[in-house]
């Protein structure tokens, strides 16, 4: 089984991909009803910043100012068939958790533990021991169970009146656009890829629909929604459009849905936390059935993600009546030259 959420790796020629969902669904939550309640201070939420699904984790946390109650811990890029690795910290080590390998994690909560080791991961530092990898919940409860921690001026990402609605878009952005570049790029078939393909870009000009007069999902301000596209978003030129094969045009040729990118990209929260050299050396590394050479091209060029968008126009505010989050925690800053315009690798 792949250690790897950002997609499992071989797929047997002429089969469709399937990602494994097959998580720990244990929640924190404010009652502790469930043995894990919310303490600041107790969890450290593990994430690399290669990963999309553990990108969301990161700006939802900094989004809602939690940075000083749960403590993040930071895998490098790449993994083996074990684990993620805490290869860039000192000695190898996670500063506070003291592991090397984040599979210790998951074999302290279950020494015969034999499913996918995957980011995001909230961890229980007293124990040492994983709690949830469930990516999609572990955003939920953060605008949710969280709030007693929330900075003053948070905005709300999960707003009461439009669940049921935000529920289907992003249930539709996970399955055909989250997962459907994965489905194009594990493709075990050409017919498996014609019909990804097809269903991927169909969904993308949908979204192009819903956003040509609106400047975010749901309307006029932010939401859970928005986290969950752009991470894909972000990741479609630089990877997604050659290493996958979603190759019908970049996200920079489609004019709706690069000018929506980009204005999120330049709002606190998502651009900060976005690590071109680190999401290219996952991909282009880890995916040798895909890329025998391992080879991480030098492109493409991100200097284009600062510039001017225009979505101003559509009104809104993209924290609604709430406010930016401050400045990026110190120790967490994306590395220089890792962001827009840089040259990092």
């Amino acid at each position: 089984m792949s250690n790897d959420t950002s997609g499992s790796g071989y797929v047997a020629p002429g089969q469709d991909y399937q990602r494994d969902q097959n998580y720990i669904t244990d929640r924190i939550t404010a009652d502790g009803a469930g043995g894990w309640p919310v303490e600041a201070g107790r969890y450290r939420l593990v994430v690399a910043r290669a990963c999309p699904w553990a990108n969301r984790a990161v700006i939802v946390r900094r989004l809602l100012g939690l940075e000083p109650v749960i403590s993040m811990g930071i895998c490098g890029p790449t993994h083996d068939e074990r684990s993620w690795t805490f290869d860039e910290d000192p000695g190898g080590r996670d500063p506070v958790l003291g592991y090397e390998r984040l599979q210790e994690a998951f074999l302290a909560r279950d020494p015969a533990y034999s499913r996918g080791i995957t980011v995001p991961a909230m961890v229980d530092v007293p124990s040492g021991a994983v709690v949830t990898n469930d990516f999609k919940q572990i955003t939920l409860d953060l605008s949710t169970e969280w709030t007693a921690h929330h900075r003053e001026g948070a905005p709300d990402l999960w707003p009461e009146a439009l669940r049921d609605e935000m529920s289907e878009v992003i249930e539709h952005v996970f399955t055909e656009v989250n997962n459907g570049v994965y489905r194009c790029g594990f493709a075990g078939s050409q017919r498996s890829y014609d019909t990804a393909y097809e269903r991927l870009f169909t969904a993308l000009d949908q979204l192009s629909d819903r956003l040509r007069g609106r400047r975010y999902l749901m309307g006029g301000s932010i939401t859970e929604a928005d986290v969950r596209l752009f991470t894909t978003l972000a990741r479609f030129d630089a990877v997604y459009h050659g290493h996958f094969k979603c190759n019908r045009q970049k996200l920079s040729e489609m004019p709706v849905l690069w000018a929506y990118a980009r204005d999120l990209f330049q709002t606190p929260g998502f651009g900060d936390t976005t690590d071109f050299p680190s999401i290219k050396q996952h991909y282009y590394v880890v995916h040798a059935d895909i890329n025998p050479t391992q080879i991480v091209p030098l492109g493409p060029d991100t200097s284009n993600w600062l510039t001017a968008h225009g979505r101003e126009e559509l009104g809104g505010s993209p924290f609604g009546d709430g406010t930016p989050p401050g400045p990026v925690a110190p120790g967490e800053e994306v590395p220089a030259g890792h962001g827009a315009g840089g040259t990092g690798r």
